[in-house]
């Protein structure tokens, strides 16, 4: 399935997958930022990362067992404070974090930023937007499988009549784009898997092309939300955040992590708007 989506949010010839006409958002600006666990492999850059850390995400550190895990939770809270200071005047290793009761992280003190994290063993994530909550999920193209396993227990009703009525790399697809979405809206509301997973559906197709219907009991309207699917490294990328007046999506690479950041191309159609940027 990787060899039909091949770096589509970043490349020249860059597209949306095919699950992701979804609805229109206008313009305000939102920043994607992505990054590479791998590049930690370069002699200094994970001492380099580790410098910016503060004395407990450098504890949480070096108790992985794992050393691709540990370079993955590195690259994912060093991107976060390069990221945040691109947008705010803080130096990096002076962010400190606070969590709620569900684990998602918020500047402290408040600054005015909102932003969410995403990582894999081969891209790390970070969503950033002024005012209004965001929600980000990250998922490689090799997951697919598994989650078509694990989808009459992660998809509601009405999703898993549609998946079933897909098959081959096209379910695939679909999978993978339903299991992100899900994952993407949990964490814009901040309240992790205590939102039943089954109490909200991506419904796909029709004039509406992809379309969130909500349980009355999540006390949540689905027209509060804007959302969009992105690829990117054979990964997929779903983007969720809080409606607003205008949005204009930027999407930012750095690689080496702790190099000035490249501002990257975005070509096709996503659910925010169309959007054809290019690389500056």
């Amino acid at each position: 399935m990787a060899g039909k989506e091949k770096g589509a949010i970043v490349q020249k010839e860059a597209r949306a997958p095919p699950d992701s006409d979804q609805t229109g958002m206008k313009k305000k600006t939102l920043s994607l930022w992505c990054a590479y666990p791998d590049d930690l492999l370069t002699e200094g850059a994970a001492e380099a990362c580790a410098a910016l850390l503060s004395e407990d995400e450098r504890a949480r550190w070096q108790r992985f067992r794992f050393e691709r895990h540990a370079r993955e939770f590195l690259a994912t809270h060093a991107l976060a404070r390069t990221a945040l200071s691109h947008d705010y005047p803080l130096a990096p290793q002076a962010w400190r974090f606070q969590e709620n009761a569900h684990g998602k992280p918020a500047a402290d003190p408040e600054c005015g930023l909102r932003f969410n994290l995403s990582n894999s063993l081969g891209l790390v994530v970070c969503l950033i937007s002024h005012g209004v909550e965001v929600g980000v999920d990250v998922a490689p193209y090799s997951h697919a499988e598994k989650i078509v396993e694990l989808a009459p227990e992660v998809f509601s009703t009405r999703e898993l009549a549609e998946l079933r009525d897909l098959g081959g790399d096209e379910q695939m697809q679909r999978a993978l784009s339903l299991w992100t979405l899900k994952e993407a809206y949990i964490k814009a509301r901040g309240m992790g898997l205590a939102l039943p997973l089954a109490k909200f559906s991506f419904l796909f197709g029709g004039v509406e092309g992809v379309r969130l219907e909500l349980d009355p009991s999540l006390g949540d309207e689905a027209e509060r939300w804007q959302f969009c699917l992105l690829d990117h490294r054979e990964h997929r990328i779903a983007l969720m955040t809080e409606r607003t007046a205008g949005l204009e999506l930027e999407v930012w690479e750095a690689s080496p992590l702790l190099s000035n950041p490249t501002r990257l191309a975005l070509r096709g159609e996503t659910g925010f708007s169309r959007l054809e940027a290019t690389e500056s």
